[in-house]
């Protein structure tokens, strides 16, 4: 059993008879009443996101996690297709599994979940950030620009993400798999 203090991205908990992973959470300590935990919920069966609120100390059944590292191989329509880095088993999981798909690129090392009870995989963890090749952007133009000034650019995977001006097709970038935004140029 687990507390409202020990919840955390990426916890995995039993709810409402399903297994759900935390993907955002806030204390909220009020001037006036109790303390309580906002979070954001992601079924691992469905990928439905709910947002619940637990009271300060409410106690939550946590399920049991192993991970293991992963070697992307393909996708085929709904279906990614995963292989084991160290025994090569394959397996295959739902789109709804993954968090950024529009990411991955074929050969991506990823940190799949496993539920120790009954060794089910329950979500795929990307890596923090992916180095991806630019294939396609209209050419900048210099001058009327104020700060900061962005523009959308397809990259190999097909993922489409705003980068700076100087950024043309070919260049390889490294983009946040959490947020899906440009971080920086990579040589």
């Amino acid at each position: 059993m687990a507390t409202t203090s020990d919840i955390r991205k990426g916890l995995c908990i039993r709810y409402n008879s399903d297994i759900y992973k935390i993907i955002e959470f806030l204390h909220v300590k009020p001037g006036k009443g109790p303390a309580f935990v906002r979070t954001k919920l992601k079924s691992v069966s469905t990928g439905k996101v709910l947002e619940n609120t637990f009271s300060a100390g409410h106690k939550l059944d946590d399920v049991r996690v192993e991970t293991r590292s992963y070697q992307f191989l393909y996708s085929e329509g709904e279906m990614y297709h995963f292989m084991n880095t160290d025994d090569y088993n394959q397996i295959s999981l739902q789109e709804s599994a993954l968090d950024a798909p529009n990411l991955l690129k074929e050969g991506e090392v990823v940190t799949i979940l496993f539920n120790t009870e009954d060794s089910m995989p329950l979500s795929v963890d990307m890596p923090a950030s992916v180095i991806l090749e630019v294939t396609y952007t209209e050419p900048g133009v210099k001058g009327n620009t104020a700060t900061n000034a962005t523009k959308p650019a397809t990259v190999e995977t097909g993922a489409t993400i705003n980068v700076p001006l100087f950024i043309n097709e070919g260049d390889k970038v490294k983009v946040d798999t959490e947020k899906g935004a440009y971080i920086e140029r990579v040589k």
